[in-house]
């Protein structure tokens, strides 16, 4: 494969010619639309078939989505995942596990024809839908919740054929730090012994002193023992509303890879990767300004219907592009083929044992034509036994 980044005058005809490929497979890896003009800066996978004498090392690649995802994307995504993290389960106070709204029951049938573990996702959110530490506050430090749940977890898995549990709680108190990890490993001993494995998510923390709610109540090295595996929720430096920048710095990215691996063994560490972009209304007001949240496809389509040009940052490692729309002025920042090549190298470098995706809802078929050009994909149905146990 090529990556090409789009020059003045350039056109999918000529661009096509330079590798001696079809307009048509540049066209239809980049879901190019009619009449397929192009944003000068704009980061094009090529799909050329080079020999390379490279070894591409397997990874267990995971994607969260919701059940309202389109079948189309799910089904164009499902061959390069290992993982899908069905979003999401909740629970109450006595540990009753709470469905989706939506049933999920086509994702299960469907990540099993393609080889994909489904697993459930469990998340505290109130009735606001928003995370809940007392909701978590209570269950892990209720040993009876806590085994009403597990018994919860076990029969969907038994009778459903759910195949690992993610564990995704946010905002734990700090006094909650041991009964979390003390929670999580209760949970893995009790799925292990159905066969399968319990990961948790943990936001990204640089040190083991840093402080916020998103961060005291989770310790790396408990949790990297207490569960199978981790994910690091390398995103959302750029965030709804933050100020504009880009939504996961490969030098930030890094910064927590590295704290990471002081704490936790790489082959049980997956890099979290945002599939979106943000548009933000410039001039950013704290407690006022709101980005909208889009695909990676549609900010490229933005910029080229405003005719801006695309910036890279070398230091993110990240795309941008400013507009005009109705006298305001906007920035844009979201992942291209050269930002996911940047984070597929992080996982290389380091031999981490996979990667993911928040989250698989809009199809971008270049990341993923990129991500099996690099990457050989490990595909949990094959395995008899926990990852990481």
């Amino acid at each position: 494969m090529a990556i090409y980044t789009v020059q003045p005058n350039d056109t999918i005809d000529s661009i096509a010619a330079l590798y001696s490929l079809s307009p048509q497979s540049i066209i239809y890896a980049n879901q190019l639309a009619y009449p397929y003009p192009l944003a000068v800066g704009q980061s094009l996978f090529l799909p050329t078939e080079e020999p390379t004498d490279e070894a591409t090392p397997f990874v267990h690649v995971g994607g969260y989505a919701y059940p309202f995802i389109e079948r189309d994307t799910l089904t164009q995504t499902l061959p390069y995942l290992s993982d899908l993290f069905i979003f999401s389960y909740g629970f109450t106070l006595d540990g009753t596990l709470l469905p989706p709204a939506l049933d999920d029951t086509f994702m299960l049938t469907l990540a099993k024809s393609y080889g994909a573990a489904p697993i459930l996702t469990l998340t505290p959110f109130d009735s606001t839908g928003r995370f809940s530490n007392y909701l978590i506050n209570q269950l892990i430090n209720d040993a009876s919740a806590i085994q009403n749940l597990i018994a919860n977890l076990s029969q969907q898995i038994t009778e459903r054929g759910f195949e690992g549990v993610d564990i995704d709680f946010e905002y734990i108190l700090p006094e909650d730090k041991i009964p979390f990890a003390n929670f999580v490993r209760e949970v893995r001993t009790a799925i292990n012994a159905l066969g399968y494995p319990v990961s948790v998510a943990l936001a990204p923390k640089t040190s083991d002193t840093q402080t916020g709610l998103l961060y005291e109540g989770k310790d790396y090295a408990l949790l990297g023992e207490a569960a199978d595996y981790v994910l690091l929720m390398t995103y959302e430096w750029g965030y709804t509303y933050g100020p504009a920048m880009a939504i996961a710095p490969l030098n930030k990215v890094r910064q927590v890879v590295e704290y990471a691996l002081t704490k936790i063994p790489a082959p049980k560490i997956h890099l979290g990767i945002p599939n979106y972009g943000y548009d933000w209304t410039l001039p950013f007001i704290q407690g006022a300004s709101k980005a909208a949240t889009i695909g990676n496809v549609e900010a490229v389509q933005i910029a080229i219907s405003h005719n801006a040009t695309i910036q890279f940052d070398e230091t993110a490692q990240s795309p941008y592009f400013n507009y005009s729309s109705e006298g305001l002025i906007h920035e844009v920042w979201f992942e291209d083929v050269r930002s996911l090549s940047a984070k597929f190298g992080l996982v290389k470098e380091y031999g981490l044992r996979g990667m993911g995706y928040w989250q698989i809802m809009r199809l971008f078929r270049a990341n993923w034509l990129l991500l099996a050009d690099t990457f050989s994909i490990a595909k949990p149905n094959i395995r008899t036994s926990p990852q990481g146990a």
